[in-house]
């Protein structure tokens, strides 16, 4: 039962619009009225009706050591004793800096900000900055944050709710954004025989994280590299979800290629509000006040989101976690198809490292087509019968599931038995 969370959300929905503060956590698309949480520990959160769930949500990402790490607590701690914002400049905002251009080796130079939207947007505007052009490549399904130019079809909420861009984007904006099928290596060529002059950047998830996981092929990637080469554009990697998630150095040392921007978010700030971007230091010494590309946050590299996610960093430069996350990772994902097969149902999972998705369909998921195509509505009784059993996952087909290293060999096996219960009620 979760009548007290019911309430919650009659008293949300008076004031706040939908009754959340993003819409993702309505449940629109599940048909669920969202558990409101108080609590979190490892794990296992708790919601206000007091029913604990083992979470995949993670706060969607950023809590890869679990909920209330004891590090990042008493960093935490540590810094409140001094004060929550001086609007100046601290050490500590140096320390992560160098803690970022240490793990992520394309990035010599790096600004804070406050969410991967400005760290996107921010970046979007320093590469029209630096090259003198408008026009900007994403690709379908790839969700880079609510900025104006951004939401033409874009992937997470949007994707969810159905909605191809948004109204109060205007037209005139719109039209400087060309989006691609993601993976089409073809269709890039050919906006950039068209349109190579005018475009200032190419802007991707090396790991498509809101359209479910979408995994490219490295020629894929590369291929990007060699075209914005070319023809003198950026490329951008927008890393906030696989930052720091898929490898210390994200997805691009996995993949071996070197971006010319990396928007990060999540995980640099530990469960607390931030965002940073970064890249080469003749790009970035760009921007105000040593250049004239103009960018600025009264909030930005604020102590405690430093100390949080400095704290999660460190911890994090242990390669062999990240050999821990993908052995649950493969234990989760594989068990979640071996249940599936044995009751029956279709699915298709795809993951990289400790994050992933389920795909209700027997079809191949390679770009947002294919993952709108799954099966919503056996989603939607999928992920209703795990919340009623005590695993709670992203309210939507097209978000990921996030281990965490709090995550044990008792939480697996329970969500995996929970979901061939699932699948059998299917």
């Amino acid at each position: 039962m979760r009548k007290k969370s019911g309430l919650l959300f009659e008293r949300a929905g008076e004031l706040i619009p939908g009754g959340v503060n993003s819409p993702v956590r309505a449940g629109n698309a599940v048909g669920v009225l969202p558990p409101f949480i108080t609590e979190a520990k490892g794990c296992l959160i708790r919601d206000a009706d007091g029913n604990e769930y083992i979470d995949f949500v993670c706060s969607w990402g950023p809590m890869i050591l679990g909920h209330a790490h004891p590090d990042v607590i008493r960093a935490v701690q540590e810094r409140l004793e001094r004060g929550t914002s001086y609007g100046a400049p601290t050490e500590i905002e140096v320390d992560m800096a160098e803690t970022i251009a240490e793990m992520v080796p394309s990035i010599e130079m790096v600004r804070m900000v406050n969410s991967g939207t400005e760290a996107t947007m921010s970046a979007i505007r320093l590469a029209r900055g630096v090259t003198g052009r408008d026009k900007l490549v994403k690709f379908e399904g790839c969700y880079h944050g609510h900025a104006d130019s951004l939401l033409v079809s874009a992937g997470s909420g949007v994707a969810t709710l159905g909605i191809p861009g948004s109204p109060g984007v205007p037209a005139d904006l719109a039209r400087h954004t060309i989006s691609i099928p993601f993976a089409d290596l073809e269709s890039v060529r050919r906006a950039f025989r068209k349109y190579g002059s005018e475009i200032a950047a190419v802007i991707v998830e090396p790991v498509a994280g809101n359209m479910g996981v979408v995994v490219p092929d490295k020629p894929f990637l590369s291929g990007l590299r060699e075209i914005t080469r070319e023809f003198d554009a950026l490329l951008i990697f927008d890393e906030v979800i696989s930052g720091f998630r898929v490898a210390p150095g994200g997805a691009q040392e996995i993949y071996g290629i070197v971006p010319d921007l990396t928007c990060l978010g999540k995980i640099i700030g530990g469960g607390l509000p931030v965002g940073a971007f970064g890249g080469r230091k003749d790009i970035m010494s760009r921007l105000a006040p040593v250049g004239e590309v103009y960018q600025a946050g009264t909030l930005s590299g604020n102590p405690l989101a430093m100390a949080a996610g400095l704290a999660t960093l460190n911890i994090l430069k242990n390669k062999d976690i990240y050999k821990e996350l993908e052995e649950k990772g493969n234990r989760l994902f594989s068990g979640l198809e071996t249940a599936a097969r044995a009751a029956g149902a279709e699915i298709v999972v795809n993951h990289i490292g400790s994050i992933g998705s389920v795909f209700f369909t027997s079809d191949p998921v390679t770009d947002f087509a294919s993952a709108r195509a799954s099966d919503g509505e056996r989603f939607k009784k999928f992920y209703a019968r795990m919340l009623d059993q005590g695993v709670y996952l992203a309210p939507s087909p097209f978000e990921a599931m996030f281990l965490s290293t709090a995550h044990g060999e008792a939480e697996i096996q329970k969500t995996l038995e929970c979901a061939g219960e699932a699948f059998r009620s299917l």
